[in-house]
């Protein structure tokens, strides 16, 4: 047999053996094709994706139970403390859930800002860090060597010379262009500064696909943020495509210390160092919005972020506004999409017209024009990259976070949103869409991305094929 010869067979055994563990792991149905379909005509480039991105890790414990337990014993406390706390009855459920599931507790907030661009984020944030007297935690998918990067790691080293204790989580495989030794820089200065999940060849490379996708800071136990924002400049000063439009929440008050619990529990992951000190909580609201800060990751028994959406899509009376940097929607969110618009509920989803990742472009193009044709209305926003991760119903609630609209969100990123049960909240949160939407075009009225030649129908259609591996 020839040296050619040898190669083949060589792959196709490779792609046979990978293409039995896939199927031997009894994933969703779409996933296991997925992959099938990119080994079998790719054989090594297949293979190796598939030990980086694809091997299922969901079942390792990657936080122990006690742990667990041990960091929200102080929350739960807390809670019981909250003697007037009532839940709203229509979301009941969806409550009862988050608490239940991951010790979601819900919490009176006293103060709640919805900051919409980066110049109002970051002036708030350098603020609010040159009034810290306790402690400083950030937990950030990507943290930016870059000039406004530079500023806030400055800020953070005043802070520590003063005493105050810093922690920084950025994950590993969010921050790969950013150099050693901006980390470093800050370790020397007495920050502690730790990767999530670091990525090495060959005994962690399936772990490239679980990722920590969440925007969490907590400043004295009092004040906290969480949203869409990374810490770069990108968010001020735009990119090639434009301004980069995108929302973050600033809490105060009791809605902070499921912040801080996200936080910890994140900390324990990374440093095994267990910090329940009183003094990384605030006391309880008595009056004040209701909310609660959720999250879900690939080792939790179920994807409760996306259950919670699953619940107030289906509860929708009156509307449903969406705003998603990524449109790739589960079976589950899609189908549950479609059943309200039918119902005749106002279903309307807003995503950039130019995506910063061309193949997620091209994966979504099928599915916006299978969610408009069932009577969902897509719009496409001009101005820049929308990078908002935001949804609100019927006036009465409404969530913002780091969740996007995709399978990675909902199934293998580590996430965080904040979920609010206050008319207050979602009425401002419905204003900023339809501010937005005002800055879109309607999908309905671009007549080439509606009826595309058979190419390009083609062409989507097969990107769509792996919108479970994006």
């Amino acid at each position: 047999m020839s040296v050619l010869g040898i190669i083949y067979l060589l792959s196709r055994v490779i792609a046979i053996g990978a293409i039995i563990h896939v199927l031997l792991d009894n994933r969703q149905p779409a996933k296991t094709m997925a992959w099938a379909l990119v080994i079998y005509f790719l054989p090594y480039f297949g293979v190796i994706a598939y030990i980086f991105f694809g091997v299922n890790r969901r079942k390792e414990k990657f936080v122990s139970r006690r742990s667990m337990d041990m960091l929200t014993r102080r929350s739960m406390l807390e809670f019981v403390d909250q003697r007037q706390i009532e839940l709203p009855h229509d979301y009941k459920p969806v409550i009862e859930l988050f608490s239940k599931q991951e010790f979601a507790l819900p919490f009176i907030n006293s103060r709640t800002e919805i900051l919409t661009s980066g110049y109002e984020f970051f002036p708030r944030l350098l603020h609010d860090i040159a009034q810290a007297k306790s402690h400083i935690h950030i937990d950030m998918y990507i943290f930016e060597d870059d000039a406004l990067g530079g500023l806030i790691a400055d800020a953070l080293i005043a802070k520590a010379r003063q005493g105050v204790e810093v922690r920084v989580i950025y994950d590993a495989v969010g921050c790969w262009r950013v150099k050693g030794r901006f980390f470093e820089r800050m370790r020397s200065e007495g920050i502690d500064a730790e990767p999530f999940m670091p990525v090495h060849f060959p005994q962690f490379t399936s772990k490239a696909n679980y990722r920590n996708h969440r925007k969490i800071i907590v400043i004295d136990g009092r004040v906290g943020y969480t949203g869409g924002m990374n810490i770069a400049l990108r968010y001020v000063k735009g990119t090639k495509s434009g301004t980069w439009r995108d929302t973050m929440i600033r809490l105060e008050g009791g809605g902070v210390n499921g912040l801080q619990q996200a936080f910890l529990v994140d900390w324990y992951f990374v440093d095994r160092t267990l910090l329940s000190d009183k003094k990384y909580y605030t006391t309880p609201e008595t009056t004040g919005m209701l909310m609660q800060a959720v999250t879900s990751g690939p080792v939790a028994t179920y994807p409760d972020i996306m259950l919670g959406y699953l619940r107030i899509i289906t509860s929708a009376r009156r509307y449903i506004y969406i705003e998603t940097p990524y449109f790739l929607p589960t079976d589950a969110i899609f189908l549950a999409m479609k059943t309200a618009a039918a119902s005749g509920v106002d279903v309307r989803v807003l995503i950039p017209r130019r995506c910063d990742a061309r193949f997620v472009e091209w994966s979504s193009r099928s599915f916006t024009r299978e969610a408009e044709e069932a009577g969902i209305h897509i719009s496409l926003y001009e101005p820049g990259f929308l990078h908002s991760k935001l949804m609100v119903s019927d006036d009465a609630v409404c969530t913002c976070g780091s969740t996007n609209i995709d399978f990675r969100s909902f199934e293998n990123n580590f996430e965080v949103n904040a979920f609010f049960y206050s008319k207050e909240v979602a009425e401002a949160m419905r204003h900023i869409f339809l501010d937005d939407e005002q800055q879109a075009v309607p999908l309905s009225s671009i007549h080439h991305r509606m009826h595309p030649g058979i190419a390009r129908r083609v062409w989507d259609s097969l990107t769509r094929l792996l919108s479970p591996l994006l």
